[in-house]
């Protein structure tokens, strides 16, 4: 997506949970199947774990957004970092399964709605607040992802790996390329 100026909070929420999204997407893709339940060390989350978690969260924050509490009596987070998805498919429906719930509740959202109250955990924030912390929180889990499905796919010695974002090096030629408009900034 190139970047579009807008001064809209609304709309570039939504264009920022798409682009973490979509490099979400990129890295697990070039991941090999063995390396989505693999993890660094005995304290590391797999990618398979850090999907599950996501989904836990997207669907306990973003469900009822504007009416009920952001952390849902059904949500148990501790479950969230066990018995991960262990294929391909899996992970990725629960990924397709968190996002929609993301994107299902920010779409009818208007600016004008960015000073209204939603709880989580019995806090009050505003919308603006919550959504916020929700696009800190997921970039935080994608940048994980990222680094992990990096590691595991150039772990064979030969990088197998494709930059998601702008390649070691290559600054120069990605400036260049977005001010001419042939490249995207996000």
């Amino acid at each position: 997506m190139p970047l579009e100026f807008t001064t809209s909070y609304a709309k570039d929420s939504f264009e920022v949970f798409k682009y973490y999204k979509r490099l979400g997407e990129r890295a697990m893709a070039q991941a090999p199947d063995e390396a989505l339940a693999a993890t660094l060390d005995n304290e590391s989350n797999s990618i398979a774990i850090v999907v599950k978690h996501l989904a836990g969260n997207m669907r306990s924050r973003w469900t009822d957004f504007l009416t009920s509490d952001g952390e849902k009596p059904t949500r148990n987070r501790d479950d969230e970092f066990e018995a991960p998805p262990t294929t391909r498919a899996e992970i990725l429906a629960l990924w397709e399964e968190g996002w929609k719930c993301v994107f299902d509740a920010l779409t009818p959202l208007t600016d004008a709605d960015m000073a209204r109250t939603v709880l989580i955990r019995n806090e009050p924030h505003s919308v603006m607040q919550a959504v916020n912390r929700q696009v800190a929180h997921y970039s935080y889990h994608v940048g994980q992802i990222v680094y992990l499905a990096k590691h595991f796919a150039a772990a064979g010695g030969d990088s197998g790996w494709t930059a998601v974002t702008v390649p070691k090096g290559k600054s120069a030629d990605f400036t260049a390329r977005v001010a001419s408009g042939k490249a995207s900034q996000r």
